[in-house]
């Protein structure tokens, strides 16, 4: 039980009484922290935007908790997410170390917290960059947290005339520092099951599946993963390579499907192509028996959840998603 302000999200609501309830992106386009109305009433809040519920989610009494305020008394059905031990939202100093450009608009930056101020994190979160005049901008986490290794991994993508995108492509450098604040988020993989998992990413959406990946390297696990990455063209897939490593490295368990929309390099593109989304139905046209964790736009993110549980008959608490939302300006 908890209690909500007038015009506060039920999501704010419930994390102010300490109660940890699944999300992600906080824009609705996720869909992560969708719960279904029991009983009373909500209200949208001015501004929010629930894109990830269809018609027929609304109709059946789901709502998503960071677009909806309580309208007077509520009894919601909803997961709850357990306590991390070791994790606390933290505001860190964080030094620039490298900076590498995957493509041509994708750049890996790695950055260094203060000696003896590690940052505890689970694969799949995120931290804000904090910028002047109150900005901030989120961005997955890339690599899991390993026992000696404090880099903290971000790929950011370049849109021009952003605000913190045109600072990282044109002025950012090594030994620069910034202000990080997290870990945020409750995308991750469930580690407790062995069903069969896929990986959708699209974009720098791959970002916090390689974090999932890379845990998934250190662990015993035997669950299969297939791992489907789409872009426009061939430098999306900034880093490929180390997709098809992973792939023998985990033979047997990792399957890596690379998928293209709209190359110039079409002619030479020996791979899938199409919409990422739409190559997971033509292998998997069952998905009731399978999770999924979607990465990346909310476009794809929306499709896939739409289509996996229309013509796949996926189960829609199995769909877990992180939609990445460009922040302008």
């Amino acid at each position: 039980m908890f209690v909500a302000l007038a015009g506060e999200s039920l999501l704010d609501a419930a994390a102010r009484a300490g109660i940890r309830l699944p999300h992600q992106c906080k824009t609705g386009s996720c869909g992560a922290c969708r719960a279904r109305v029991l009983q009373g009433q909500v209200q949208g809040i001015a501004g929010a935007l629930p894109t990830a519920l269809t018609a027929g989610d609304i109709a059946q009494g789901q709502r998503l908790l960071c677009c909806s305020a309580a309208a007077g008394d509520l009894q919601l059905e909803c997961a709850e997410i357990p306590h991390i031990p070791g994790i606390e939202v933290r505001k860190l100093p964080v030094r620039v170390v490298a900076m590498e450009r995957l493509a041509p608009d994708v750049m890996r930056v790695q950055l260094q917290p203060p000696a003896g101020q590690r940052l505890h994190y689970a694969a799949g979160q995120y931290v804000d960059v904090l910028l002047p005049g109150n900005r901030r901008r989120s961005y997955s986490l890339a690599t899991p947290a390993r026992e000696g290794v404090d880099l903290l991994e971000l790929h950011i993508r370049h849109l021009s005339g952003g605000f913190f995108t045109d600072q990282v492509f044109g002025k950012l450098k090594v030994r620069d520092v910034l202000r990080i604040e997290g870990p945020f988020g409750t995308f991750g993989m469930h580690t407790a099951t062995d069903a069969s998992a896929i990986l959708l990413a699209s974009g720098t959406g791959f970002a916090p599946v390689k974090a999932l990946v890379e845990q998934l390297l250190a662990t015993t696990s035997r669950r299969r993963i297939t791992l489907y990455w789409g872009g426009r063209a061939r430098q999306d897939l900034y880093l490929h390579d180390l997709c098809k490593e992973w792939e023998q490295a985990l033979k047997g368990r990792l399957t890596y499907v690379p998928v293209l929309s709209d190359s110039p390099e079409a002619d030479g593109w020996a791979g899938r192509m199409g919409w990422v989304h739409q190559a997971v139905l033509q292998d998997h046209p069952d998905l009731s028996q399978h999770e999924v964790y979607a990465c990346g736009a909310p476009a794809m993110v929306n499709a896939a959840r739409r289509d996996f549980t229309a013509l796949a008959g996926m189960q829609s608490t199995l769909f877990f998603a992180d939609a990445f939302v460009a922040q302008p300006g």
